[in-house]
């Protein structure tokens, strides 16, 4: 059966606790395994959460500091440690490419690992493959970051009692599926008319950042938003400083965005406790949770077509 959740690898910020590793987010889609912001330590959470290197087919790095690049070294040198066969491509900031051509050779090791660059200069799309589109959108930080959506198109779902009636049957389905249209005792049948539209699923990745245009544009409409929650609301001007968000202005974020559900993370070092996020969070936007290292995430289910679509 195919999966596709979030598993939280880490949770806090700049530094990290008893309870919380440096940031890590694993991505399940189906045959898909996307590593968000591999920091120090995810390959030792990643034993934890029953992750496997070869689990990983994607990387995507939102900016070049440590809490959220500094493990980049350790999954590289296991990526070839297990033999993993694939290629794995490795988005992130082109101007960052001097860090992460350090982090990628930092130490002496075998070399097998067949990971492929591809630094971003612009935001928008930057790969397409096996039924997923992966886009980027630039962030408020201070420094070069990019946050990350994942989604699937659009399809269509039949309808077999308006199949049924229509007599469109057998063969003629496929045939329907693939023209578009199908003659049926002399009638014309489009599609349109005995399907309805399968919204395809969405996640989007916004990390380090001030509430933002790209925040927003990424968040869009999205099953799922995991998103930064540095601070709580009474030190929301040390947040805005410091180019980080509350947990109110997270949710504020899922709210306008329309999105279905709130993953809070990135938790300053400051908070011993997450329950505080959830209830500032929850005041503004109800579907919200607060993410432990170790804690799988489901992408919610779409109830019924159509539902929430914010775009």
């Amino acid at each position: 059966m195919s999966a596709r959740e979030v598993v939280a690898l880490g949770t806090s910020s700049q530094v990290p606790t008893r309870y919380r590793n440096h940031n890590g987010y694993l991505l399940r889609w189906d045959r898909h395994g996307i590593l968000f912001d591999p920091g120090e330590g995810t390959q030792r959470q990643m034993i934890y959460a029953n992750v496997s290197a070869t689990d990983i087919t994607r990387i995507c790095v939102t900016h070049f500091h440590g809490d959220h690049c500094l493990g980049l070294a350790g999954i590289t040198q296991r990526i070839s440690l297990d033999g993993v066969p694939h290629e794995v491509p490795v988005h992130f900031p082109a101007s960052g490419r001097k860090y992460y051509d350090r982090l990628r050779h930092a130490s002496i090791f075998r070399d097998r690992a067949r990971l492929v660059p591809h630094p971003i200069t612009e935001e928008g799309p930057l790969a397409a493959h096996d039924g997923i589109v992966l886009e980027c959108r630039a962030l408020d930080h201070g420094v070069t970051t990019y946050g990350y959506r994942v989604s699937e198109p659009d399809g269509r779902r039949m309808l077999p009692e308006v199949l049924a009636a229509r007599g469109v049957k057998g063969p003629l389905i496929g045939e329907l599926t693939r023209r578009g249209q199908v003659e049926v005792d002399g009638q014309v049948v489009h599609l349109e008319e005995v399907s309805e539209v399968k919204h395809g699923q969405s996640m989007a990745f916004v990390m380090d950042t001030r509430p933002c245009d790209g925040a927003l544009a990424l968040a869009r409409g999205a099953d799922l938003l995991v998103c930064e929650s540095t601070y709580l609301e009474e030190h929301a001007r040390e947040a805005h400083d410091h180019f980080h968000m509350t947990a109110r202005q997270a949710a504020e974020l899922a709210r306008e965005a329309g999105v279905h559900q709130l993953v809070l993370t990135h938790f300053s070092q400051r908070y011993p406790r997450v329950e505080p996020f959830v209830e500032q969070a929850s005041a503004v936007f109800p579907n919200v949770v607060a993410a432990k290292d170790g804690m799988h995430v489901p992408l919610p289910k779409r109830e019924k077509p159509g539902r929430a679509d914010a775009s």
